[in-house]
């Protein structure tokens, strides 16, 4: 096949932004493959288009069909999606009964995440990620590519068909210790400690996942939450959503306490705690105005404490004179 031909097939495989396109007759490779057949993938990390963006896609896949082939694997029963959950996903509300397809047949598991990996990372920026999405990129770096080898033959195949080159990258030996935090670091501009939080958050439970990325739940507070198990953080989502509560760093690290061990009970109080409101005192503007006008207020510190060391001191020169 020649090059501008290989080109076209991975330009319609690869799930690119839906535009004006010429139509063109079936790439060799691509066959229709019914939309009910299809399922997710089993660990999809990244969020469905939403709202305008999804409804201008059902009136582009109603009008003009499924133009981009999407790319799936072959199970023992129908397929399993590795690009193209969101032109697959419109079709199914623009009650499309059939999509063209590329399939995959042998993929590891590594092979077939690098697959639903790369291909997004070839329409974003990793920086226009969210961060559950982010850190769903790092994990698949830091823990699913047991081989760089096995990542980079993918994305050199990738590469040929757009008509790229990618620097051919393999590992010595087959066991080829993971990459560091801190190299992977480099490749996102990331410190290594920012990669190691974000690979954290992976083990949050969806709902918390969501939060975050909405930005209903500091990142400081679901890094500690990711410690509980995922029944218990499932428990405290629950009790957090039929309570209302916006859970605290102090609520957290009362949880923690007892991961492995939270009941409903316990998590129904800790999340019901009132934080301990510091009592302040505010001066009177009329003493302000006799004692202390005109003074910054490190002078009004040092006299109050000043004034109040001595009262205290008579005090307790007082308690002791009336002693018996």
């Amino acid at each position: 096949m020649k090059a501008n031909s290989k080109r076209k097939v991975f330009g319609d495989a690869v799930d690119l932004l839906m535009g004006d396109m010429e139509e063109v007759t079936m790439p060799r490779g691509v066959q229709m493959v019914p939309v009910k057949n299809i399922q997710a993938f089993h660990d999809h990390p990244f969020h469905l288009y939403e709202g305008e963006r999804l409804e201008d896609m059902i009136a582009s896949v109603k009008e003009h069909g499924v133009l981009n082939p999407v790319i799936v694997q072959k199970l023992d029963t129908g397929y399993e999606m590795l690009s193209g959950h969101n032109r697959w996903n419109a079709a199914k509300l623009a009650g499309i009964k059939e999509i063209p397809a590329i399939v995959k047949t042998g993929l590891s598991e590594e092979e077939a995440y690098v697959y639903v990996i790369e291909t997004n990372l070839m329409q974003r920026s990793f920086s226009d990620l969210a961060i559950s999405e982010k850190a769903a990129v790092l994990k698949a770096r830091y823990e699913k590519g047991s081989c760089q080898g096995k990542r980079n033959d993918i994305l050199n195949e990738i590469a040929r068909l757009e008509g790229k080159q990618v620097a051919d990258v393999t590992c010595g030996h087959s066991d080829h210790k993971l990459k560091t935090r801190d190299s992977i670091g480099k490749e996102y501009e990331l410190s290594g400690s920012s990669v190691g939080r974000l690979l954290k958050l992976n083990d949050l439970v969806k709902p918390f996942k969501d939060m975050v990325d909405r930005g209903a739940l500091y990142t400081k507070v679901a890094l500690q939450l990711a410690f509980l198990p995922e029944n218990e953080q499932m428990m405290v989502y629950e009790i957090m959503k039929e309570k209302k509560t916006k859970i605290t760093i102090e609520m957290v690290m009362k949880l923690r306490s007892h991961s492995g061990a939270l009941t409903e009970a316990m998590v129904k109080r800790y999340l019901s705690a009132e934080p301990i409101k510091k009592k302040c005192y505010k001066v009177p503007s009329k003493i302000v105005e006799k004692y202390f006008e005109g003074m910054d207020p490190n002078q009004v510190d040092a006299i109050v404490e000043q004034a109040l060391e001595a009262w205290f001191s008579k005090e307790a020169a007082n308690v002791r004179t009336e002693e018996p």
